[in-house]
C-alpha cells in the first residue's frame, strides 16, 4: 500500500438478496444521506483556487464527534475540521509534519499520528507523534523503529497498536517477496495521562506457519476490540493475526483464504463491456482493511495487493472460521448503480479496501469503502453470519478512511484521490443517519437473467413522446456495442429496465468513411460515440454521433466523422446522414452533442466553434429535401476560476421551433461555474444567423444541492410528456471520476 492507509470496513449479502436497494423492513427504516462534502483543498485557499495536491486518507473524530483530523501524506501534513454542524464543515488548521503520515487515531485531547521517517524500503523508520487536539502542539514523539502503517486505539484508552509494515518495494524484483525488513506490530501502553510517559512494546510477527512469507510479515492494519485483541491483516501473506495487546502475544493466527467467484467481469475488452460471465477460481482475499463487528467477529475488505484480491468482503470469527462471504456481490451492486470501473476488471474489480462499523439507533452497521467503484456499501450486521445489504453512499474519487460517529448519527469518510486537471478533488464526504429514505442512487439497473444490467458513461437523455414515465438514455464511446436504455421514472430511484443493442444490420455505416472495419462489429453491433438522442413521434429514435479527431491536427488525427443516424424502435440503423463536405473539412474533436426531432426537421448541437468560426453550430437536416443548413449559437464567455471553455451539452424540442439547450463549462467541484439551460427560438432564424438565447434555469443549485462536487459533465437534458425536466450527468464509465450519476429532475412544466 505504498507508505500509504484505508480505514474501512466491509461486508456483503447473497447477490439475489443485494441487488435490492431499500429493501430493508420496517425496523431498518433508517437511511444515510449525504449532508456536505468538504473539498480539502479549501485548507489551501477558501475558493479552492490551488493547484497543489491535496489528499485526507485517514480520518477521526474526537471523542464530541465536532472535529475531524485526517492524514495527509503528500504534502506531509494533519489536517483539522470543525464539523460541529454536519452540514457546513470549516476548515480549522493545517500542521506540517516532519514526514509522511500514514494514519491516525484519537484518544481524549491526543492525536496519536503515525509518521514515515524511512530513508528508503531497507533504513525503515518511522514515530508516533502525539498533538494537543486543542493547541495542536505536538507533545511526544514515540520512536517506532520502522515504517508504520495503521494506527487503532483500544475501546478503554489503555493501548494503541501500530502496524508496522516494512512494505516491500514493488519495483524491486517485479516486487516479490520476501523482503526485509521484517514487519512487526508496536503496542503503546496509553493509560497515562501525560503521552511523554507512554511506552513502546514490539510484538513480533515472524515465523507464523499460517503465513506465505514467515520471514516478511508485511502486517497492514490493525483494529481492537473490547477485550484489548487487536486483530491484524498481513496482506500480501494472506494471513490474519489476533494479538492480546496486555500481555504482547500472538494468540491466533490463521490464512484468510480464497475464493471461487462467477459471474464476474474479468476482461477488459477492446472496446470496453462489461460483462458478468466470467469466473475466477482461488482467488486469495488478501485482507486490507480489518474491524471488529463485536468481540467474537471481524470483517476484512479483501482487496488484494500482490497476487489475489477477492473482490469482497469476509467475516471471520475469533477462531479463524470464515462467517460469511461477499462473492461478487459488491461488482454486481457496482454494475447495478453504474459504478463498475471496467477499466479495472482484469485487476481487482470494484476493490473492497477499507471497512468501518458503528451502531446506529440499535442497528450494527457495517461500513466497506470501495477504492476503484467509490461507493461506501452499508450492511447491517446484527446477525454477523447473515448481513443484508441497506445501501450504498457515493463518495469521492479513491475513499481510503472511515470513521463511524454513532454520539451524533454521522459517518465521514476520507477520498484521496486529487487532481485539479482532470476535475478532481480529495474531500472529506459526511453523511448523517435518520432519513427515511435514501437519496441515492438516483438511478439503477434492475435484475435480468440473474445479474443486473451494466451501464455507466450516459450521455444524452429523450422522454417518449407517448409514455410519460418512460425515458431513453446512450452509453457513449466508453463502451463499446453501443446500446440504448429505457428509463422507468414512475419509481424513486428512476430504472433502467432494458438496454437496446444499436446494430447496423443493412451494413450502412460500410458506405461512410471507410468504417467498416473501426465502427461495426461481428454480430453488427456498433462502436459509436453516441452523444444526443431523440424519439420521433412514430417511435423512431435519432442519435448524433459525435466525430473522433480534429481535421490537421497529428496529436489528435481524424478517426471518424460525425453522424447523424435514424433507427427503429429495436435499435436497426435504418439512415446514416453525413454533414456537407466543406462542414467535415473544418472538423473539431468537439463535435456532435444533442439532437433533437421538429416539424419535420432533426436538429444537432455541435459542442464548440470549429475551424475560424466564433461560435457553435446547431445543424438543421430537413428530412423532406435532405439538405442541412446551419445556425450559430451564442455561448457564454468562461466564468470558472479556474478557465477552461464552455460549450453545448445537449438539446431538446419544445414544439413550434421552440427548443432548450443544456450549456456548460468544462469545470467541475469548486471551479465549476457554468451548467444552465437556455432557451431558443429558431423558427424566427434565417441560415447562417446568430441565435438569441433567454436563460431558463441556472443548474448549479440543483448540482449543489445533492450536498457532493459538482459534476462537470452534465450531458443530458430532457422533459417527460408531462413536463417533468431532468438532467443528467455522464460519469465517464468510472475512470478517473468517482462514479457519481445524478439523474435529477430540477423542475416541471
Amino acid at each position: 500500500m505504498s507508505f500509504k492507509l484505508f480505514q474501512l470496513k466491509t461486508l456483503s449479502l447473497a447477490v439475489t438478496t443485494a441487488l435490492s436497494i431499500n429493501s430493508a423492513n420496517a425496523a431498518e427504516s433508517q437511511y444515510f444521506n449525504r449532508v456536505a462534502t468538504f473539498a480539502v483543498c479549501s485548507q489551501l485557499q477558501a475558493e479552492c483556487n490551488d493547484d497543489r495536491e491535496t489528499s485526507a486518507e485517514i480520518l477521526y473524530a474526537d471523542k464530541e464527534g465536532k472535529t475531524v483530523v485526517y492524514s495527509d501524506s503528500p504534502a506531509k501534513q494533519l489536517g483539522f475540521v470543525d464539523i460541529s454542524d454536519l452540514a457546513q464543515p470549516k476548515a480549522k488548521k493545517i500542521v506540517k509534519l516532519n514526514g509522511e503520515p500514514t494514519s491516525v487515531a484519537v484518544k481524549a485531547r491526543f492525536a496519536l499520528v503515525a509518521v514515515n521517517t524511512s530513508k528508503d524500503y531497507v533504513d525503515t523508520s518511522g514515530e508516533l507523534q502525539v498533538f494537543n487536539l486543542d493547541s495542536y502542539e505536538l507533545l511526544a514523539t514515540l520512536p517506532l523503529g520502522g515504517q508504520p502503517d495503521s494506527v487503532a486505539i483500544s475501546p478503554d484508552g489503555n493501548f494503541a497498536a501500530v502496524a508496522i509494515e516494512n512494505e516491500r518495494d514493488e519495483d524491486k524484483n517485479k516486487g516479490a517477496l520476501p523482503q526485509l525488513p521484517a514487519g512487526y506490530l508496536s503496542v503503546i501502553d496509553t493509560a497515562d495521562a501525560n503521552p511523554a510517559n507512554w511506552t513502546v512494546r514490539k510484538v513480533e510477527l515472524t515465523g507464523l506457519d499460517n503465513a506465505l512469507f514467515p520471514e516478511d510479515p508485511e502486517p497492514e492494519y490493525v483494529d481492537i476490540n473490547q477485550d484489548n485483541i487487536a486483530v491484524l491483516t498481513l496482506q500480501e501473506n494472506n494471513a490474519i493475526v489476533l494479538v492480546d495487546l496486555a500481555k504482547g502475544e500472538v494468540i491466533n493466527h490463521f490464512s484468510a483464504g480464497s475464493v471461487n467467484l462467477t459471474q464476474v467481469d474479468a476482461t477488459e475488452e477492446k472496446p470496453l463491456q462489461i460483462k458478468l460471465t466470467e469466473s475466477l477460481n482461488d482467488v486469495a482475499r488478501e485482507p486490507d482493511g480489518v474491524a471488529w463487528i463485536d468481540n467474537q467477529h471481524f470483517a476484512t475488505a479483501n482487496e488484494g495487493d500482490w497476487k489475489g484480491g477477492s473482490r469482497g468482503f469476509s467475516i471471520f470469527n475469533t477462531q479463524g472460521e470464515l462467517v460469511w462471504d461477499s462473492g461478487n456481490a459488491l461488482d454486481h451492486l457496482a454494475v447495478q448503480f453504474g459504478h463498475y470501473p471496467d477499466k479495472r476488471s482484469e485487476n481487482k474489480g470494484n476493490e473492497p479496501e477499507n471497512v468501518e462499523v458503528g451502531v446506529f439507533n440499535g442497528e450494527r452497521l457495517l461500513f466497506v469503502n470501495s477504492e476503484r467503484a467509490s461507493l461506501v456499501f452499508v450492511y447491517n450486521v446484527d446477525n454477523p453470519a447473515e448481513p443484508k445489504f441497506k445501501q450504498a453512499l457515493p463518495v469521492g474519487v479513491a475513499p481510503e478512511g472511515a470513521y463511524a460517529i454513532a454520539s451524533r448519527n454521522a459517518l465521514v469518510v476520507a477520498s484521496e484521490a486529487d487532481s485539479r486537471k482532470d476535475k478532481i478533488r480529495s474531500s472529506i464526504s459526511i453523511y448523517e443517519y435518520g432519513a427515511t429514505t435514501a437519496n441515492y442512487p438516483t438511478l439503477q439497473s434492475v435484475v435480468k437473467d440473474g445479474s443486473p444490467i451494466p451501464w455507466a458513461a450516459l450521455s444524452g437523455l429523450a422522454a417518449d413522446p407517448r409514455d410519460e414515465n418512460k425515458l431513453y438514455s446512450i452509453e457513449d464511446s466508453f463502451f463499446g456495442s453501443n446500446r440504448i436504455f429505457v428509463l422507468d421514472v414512475a419509481q424513486k430511484p428512476a430504472q433502467i429496465v432494458d438496454a437496446i443493442r444499436i446494430k447496423d444490420s443493412h451494413k450502412l455505416l460500410s458506405q461512410v468513411f471507410g468504417a467498416e472495419a473501426t465502427l461495426v462489429n461481428d454480430d453488427l453491433s456498433v462502436n459509436l460515440d453516441p452523444e444526443g438522442i431523440a424519439v420521433d413521434q412514430d417511435g423512431n429514435f435519432w442519435l448524433a454521433s459525435e466525430g473522433a479527431g480534429t481535421v490537421g491536427d497529428e496529436k489528435r488525427p481524424l478517426k471518424s466523422p460525425n453522424l447523424l443516424l435514424k433507427l427503429t424502435a429495436q435499435g436497426e440503423i435504418s439512415e446514416v446522414v453525413q454533414l456537407p463536405p466543406e462542414v467535415n473539412g473544418i472538423q473539431l474533436r468537439f463535435g456532435f452533442e444533442g439532437v433533437a426531432v421538429d416539424q419535420g426537421k432533426v436538429y444537432v448541437a455541435f459542442q464548440r466553434a470549429w475551424g475560424k468560426e466564433q461560435q457553435p453550430r446547431i445543424g438543421i437536416y430537413d428530412l423532406t429535401d435532405k439538405q442541412w443548413s446551419f445556425v450559430f449559437y451564442p455561448l457564454e464567455n468562461v466564468a470558472s476560476q479556474n478557465g477552461g471553455w464552455v460549450g453545448i451539452s445537449d438539446l431538446t424540442a419544445r414544439g413550434n421551433g421552440i427548443f432548450w439547450v443544456l450549456e456548460r463549462d468544462d469545470q467541475g467541484g469548486p471551479d465549476a461555474a457554468i451548467k444552465r439551460i437556455y432557451q431558443i427560438d429558431l423558427s424566427v432564424v434565417n441560415a447562417g444567423d446568430t441565435v438569441s438565447k433567454t436563460l431558463v434555469r441556472d443548474l448549479m443549485d440543483d448540482l449543489k444541492a445533492a450536498n457532493g462536487l459538482v459534476s462537470e459533465k452534465i450531458e443530458g437534458l430532457t422533459v417527460s410528456k408531462n413536463g417533468r425536466v431532468f438532467i443528467v450527468n455522464d460519469n465517464d464509465g468510472v475512470d478517473d471520476n468517482s462514479g457519481e450519476t445524478q439523474l435529477l429532475e430540477v423542475m416541471q412544466q
